[in-house]
């Protein structure tokens, strides 16, 4: 089991997306509001090192790869756990980049992170989780007692992604709320409860990322395990209070079909999570 007395809340990359994302100040305030997990993004740098951002690019629009963990000004990851007290669990979400294509194997992101991964294992509960299924392969080789899960695009297919992480078998998926069916209904989707289920049955546990406040009371009802949120207090305070009558699915349709939206979602800085 990863999460316990579900569904937990992960604090979205700290308090939230926002000027102050991916920072321990930020990472505090979502435990001091409630959050009993954090979750981080983690780019490599020129310099074989590993820092916290959710974009491969700084916020002046230089790559990560071309420059140093110094120059870039970002909170390097073992610092960053340093910082944090043990024990508090980290959910780290790994952001693959181009040159891992090309790139010698010790020099990948997944073999940068192995060693700070096996050392922060001991001091904390830990979740890994990417778009990148070759690196969690390398992950499961590597660290085989980290679990991990697959994340998915904004309106993935909920049907392929829980037989994809069953077969690959991690331990976790990570679905945005879109493809869960909320904000944008599917009339393709069986009904939540039934696809958690289904991951449960698989051996999943089931993370459902940036969720209003207002569906947190649907998703618990679904039984998923945990929810990564932007709004840590108030989804804290909407899982004290008790399910509404409406389902997945009932919020009115958009003008966009699902899938239509490209890889990254519609909003600028990527896959969002």
């Amino acid at each position: 089991m990863i999460f316990e007395n579900a569904p937990a809340v992960i604090g979205h990359r700290g308090a939230g997306s926002g000027d102050a994302e991916n920072t321990v100040p930020s990472m505090l305030a979502a435990l001091d509001a409630g959050a009993t997990w954090i979750e981080i993004d983690v780019n490599r740098t020129a310099d074989d090192d590993l820092v916290l951002r959710h974009d491969p690019t700084t916020a002046d629009g230089a790559f990560l790869a071309d420059i140093t963990a110094a120059d870039s000004g970002l909170p390097r990851l073992a610092e960053v756990f340093d910082a944090l007290p043990p024990g508090v669990p980290v959910d780290v979400d790994v952001k693959t980049i181009l040159e891992d294509a090309v790139d010698a194997p010790s020099r990948r992101t997944g073999a940068l992170l192995t060693p700070v991964l096996r050392r922060e294992a001991g001091r904390r509960p830990l979740l890994v989780t990417s778009f990148d299924p070759s690196l969690l392969l390398h992950l499961k080789e590597e660290l085989p007692g980290v679990p991990l899960g697959l994340l998915t695009w904004l309106r993935f297919p909920l049907w392929h992604a829980v037989p994809a992480a069953a077969g690959l078998g991690l331990q976790a998926i990570g679905l945005h709320t879109e493809s869960c069916g909320f904000g944008h209904p599917d009339t393709r989707l069986r009904p939540l409860e039934q696809s958690v289920d289904v991951a449960h049955k698989a051996g999943l546990e089931f993370v459902a990322w940036c969720p209003p406040a207002a569906d947190v009371p649907a998703y618990a009802a679904a039984g998923v395990d945990a929810l990564v949120v932007n709004d840590v207090p108030g989804c804290v305070a909407a899982l004290g209070a008790p399910a509404g009558d409406t389902a997945p699915g009932d919020t009115a349709p958009g003008d966009t079909a699902p899938g239509d939206t490209a890889p990254g979602g519609a909003a600028a800085g990527g896959d969002g999570v």
